[in-house]
């Protein structure tokens, strides 16, 4: 689905020509939440237009999970608050109908208040899994978007090259990034005591494994 920013024309092919159509109205948070089918496709509202993508593929997946292990667990035994996994709907802007699906965020006690019928409110950490792009939309637009409302920090984990970036956010902005390499401690203001690596957290390997290698690593 592809819109126009600047007027209510969006572009189209019929039988191999291109075509200008009246652009598809904009879609509310209500809208959203009564009117869209129930999916486990990663599913977002993007100021009034909704985007849809494909399912996840195997590999991303058993990142995902392998990251909410390490994370849950983390946190549950320090009582920090609760991790959650996509899919599950943030709502960043109910005014601008800004409604996103990090593949992973954690809320901390102080703002479980956020947790209601749905997560209404900025998360204190948002992470994504990039294989190499984002499931939805690109990188660079999740980051403005993240800081802009109010996300504290954000964790890039790179499936290419098996690094992850921690983003801190301040002021709107990005404040500090660094890269961890996959067997560097990973430092998060968010989650001081932490410090596990990729290494660590993941059993799995960066793509498919060469003949006679396990996908899973042993234990």
């Amino acid at each position: 689905m592809a819109s126009s920013s600047s007027s209510n024309m969006y572009w189209t092919k019929k039988k191999g020509a291109v075509a200008v159509s009246p652009a598809p109205p904009l879609m509310t948070v209500d809208e959203y939440f009564t009117e869209t089918p129930e999916t486990v496709k990663p599913m977002e509202l993007i100021f009034g237009t909704l985007r849809v993508a494909e399912s996840p593929t195997p590999r991303h997946q058993m990142a995902v999970a392998d990251l909410f292990r390490a994370l849950d667990s983390h946190v549950r035994a320090r009582q920090l608050g609760q991790v959650w996994v996509a899919p599950l709907d943030v709502v960043l802007d109910e005014e601008q109908a800004l409604i996103v699906q990090p593949d992973l965020f954690f809320i901390s006690n102080d703002r479980a208040w956020i947790v209601r019928d749905r997560v209404r409110g900025a998360p204190d950490l948002a992470i994504e899994v990039l294989s190499p792009h984002p499931r939805i939309g690109t990188t660079t637009e999740r980051i403005d978007w993240f800081a802009r409302y109010g996300i504290r920090e954000c964790w890039l984990v790179h499936q290419d090259t098996v690094s992850i970036e921690v983003l801190r956010f301040a002021d709107g902005r990005v404040a500090s990034r660094r890269r961890f390499t996959r067997r560097q401690p990973v430092v998060s203001a968010v989650l001081p005591e932490f410090g596990s690596s990729l290494d660590g957290m993941l059993n799995v390997y960066p793509d498919p494994p060469p003949a006679g290698r396990k996908l899973f690593a042993d234990g």
